[in-house]
């Protein structure tokens, strides 16, 4: 079975092709001519280099594949224009569409987020919960679902939609501010902490997408892929601190300051494509309750996450350390 991983370069795409290998797959792998691909060139893999905006270079990268793990997404970049969004999110994920219905590819598996669910008002949600995206990297990833949905129900397209919550595990420096604040013992809980916090760790979150890949029952499905277990944002940093040997954060604001802040950063950074130090969708992890149901992936899928989130916790901060980006843990 040959595999075409989009996104491959980054943290969770690296992930999956990692998986894929290991269960079998031939794997060939579309990166941007620009991408850090110093890790990929070290595995047995096939290298495609083109932009899934560029329907010619997604046509030749698909040709010859049998499933395509669509992974790749404008996600971080607070500093660009909405359309560019658009652009990747979901003009690129059309592209790979096409292609994959001109070469009849056996399962296209998007990635999504369950950000499209945006504020759970009912926790915990699962695939039916009303979807209330947020801001732009939500509603074009929504979008992206729409137009892959359509190519199944119009053209057959053998389509899936995974949902993953927040991502975590060593490799990944999206975490890395929250791990040293608490270290430092200056992280604030803005709001107090008590909303809903859910994770996935990387290697179940891949697996997850690997077995939505492999079931016909998940043909034309969505699925919410999430590790077992929430917990509430200032529990979650209190395990932080526990594993750090740091005092549990004790520091407690009102959010509206921060949110504030986040839209003047935002006003003056993005018309000079500046990254904002401070940005709302970041704000959202003290304001939004994100508690999930996974019953239907463990069901249907026999989905089943192994790193539960202390183990989890460990194993980043662990990676953190033995990579210089945390002092070692000073325990009496």
């Amino acid at each position: 079975m040959r595999a075409l991983v989009t996104g491959a370069s980054g943290f969770t795409g690296r992930y999956m092709v990692e998986n894929l290998l290991d269960h079998g797959y031939e794997v060939r792998v579309l990166v941007r001519p620009n991408s850090n691909i110093e890790l990929l060139k070290q595995r047995p893999i096939e290298l495609s280099f083109g932009d899934i905006r560029n329907k010619k270079e997604v046509m030749e990268a698909v040709k010859g594949v049998d499933k395509i793990f669509h992974i790749a997404a404008l996600y971080r970049a607070a500093n660009v224009r909405d359309h560019e969004y658009w652009a990747v999110n979901v003009e690129g994920t059309e592209n790979l569409l096409q292609a994959a219905l001109h070469h009849g590819i056996s399962r296209f598996i998007h990635c999504s987020t369950c950000g499209v669910h945006g504020r759970i008002n009912h926790p915990p949600a699962n695939e039916d919960a009303p979807f209330l995206p947020a801001d732009i990297y939500q509603s074009t990833k929504l979008e992206g679902e729409k137009v892959a949905l359509r190519y199944y129900h119009e053209f057959g397209l053998p389509v899936t939609i995974v949902r993953p919550v927040g991502i975590y595990g060593p490799g990944d420096l999206r975490m890395l501010k929250m791990y040293k604040s608490i270290q430092q013992n200056k992280f604030i809980l803005f709001g107090g902490g008590d909303v809903f916090y859910h994770l996935t760790f990387v290697t179940d979150t891949v697996e997850g997408f690997r077995l939505a890949a492999e079931s016909p029952k998940a043909v034309g499905q969505a699925y919410i892929i999430a590790g077992e277990h929430y917990t509430t944002l200032a529990d979650f940093a209190g395990l932080v601190a526990e594993e750090l040997a740091a005092p549990a954060p004790q520091f407690k604001l009102p959010v509206w300051p921060l949110y504030a802040a986040a839209f003047i950063c935002e006003v003056i950074c993005v018309p000079l494509r500046i990254q904002p130090p401070i940005f709302r969708r970041r704000v959202h992890i003290f304001t939004h309750d994100r508690a999930f149901d996974i019953s239907k992936a463990k069901g249907e899928l026999d989905y089943a996450p192994q790193v539960d989130m202390k183990a989890g916790i460990h194993r980043t901060a662990q990676w953190y350390i033995e990579n210089g980006y945390l002092r070692e843990r000073k325990r009496s």
